[in-house]
């Protein structure tokens, strides 16, 4: 009879642990949504500039419409995405084509002294800054979760509940990685 207690007892002991290890899914689940939701204000943020700025070189660079009509069509493209894998993706056409619009600046002299766009160059580097940020935060999170889904107790209880590791908010451009070049 003695033994039967101490097998209640454990099986008791595990399920209670296994309670605990699905809470703690769930507390990191939504610390990566709460991240992610975080990002995705400040991308929606950087969105609605876009235009603005893009009206703004318009004005002066005509002639170089293939460049706006890629940084707006970029923009739609990740206003668009739903996933965070998606929104990754999207999120590197995107600055991939305002390095280009910015690069596009340096042939207009009378563009780059024009004060609202200096406003706009200056709110957009404040806002990559702050995006740059919650990246980080976003990408801590999914670590933590990630490093959950592994570990063995917890794998098996990210399996029973079907727990898939969440793609990191990385830079998928191998353009974005190379090191700029300065030449003199």
């Amino acid at each position: 009879m003695g033994a039967l207690w101490i097998v209640v007892i454990i099986l008791v002991l595990l399920v209670f642990y296994a309670i605990s290890i699905k809470n703690s899914f769930v507390t990191l689940g939504n610390k990566t949504d709460e991240a992610f939701s975080t990002m995705d204000v400040y991308l929606k943020k950087r969105y609605d500039m876009i235009p603005n700025l893009v009206e703004t070189v318009k004005g002066y660079a005509k002639h170089e419409a293939g460049t706006l009509d890629a940084v707006i069509s970029a923009r739609n493209k990740a206003v668009s995405a739903g996933t965070p894998a998606a929104k990754a993706e999207a999120e590197s056409e995107v600055s991939s084509t305002l390095k280009n619009l910015f690069a596009l600046t340096e042939s207009y002299p009378e563009l780059k002294a024009n004060t609202n766009f200096l406003q706009l160059q200056k709110q957009l580097q404040d806002m990559e800054n702050e995006i740059a940020n919650s990246r980080k935060y976003y990408n801590g999170c999914v670590r933590q979760f990630n490093t959950k889904v592994e570990q063995f107790p917890s794998s098996i209880i990210a399996g029973m509940f079907n727990y898939q590791k969440q793609p990191m908010f990385t830079v998928e451009s191998e353009k974005e990685r190379d090191n700029v070049k300065v030449q003199f």
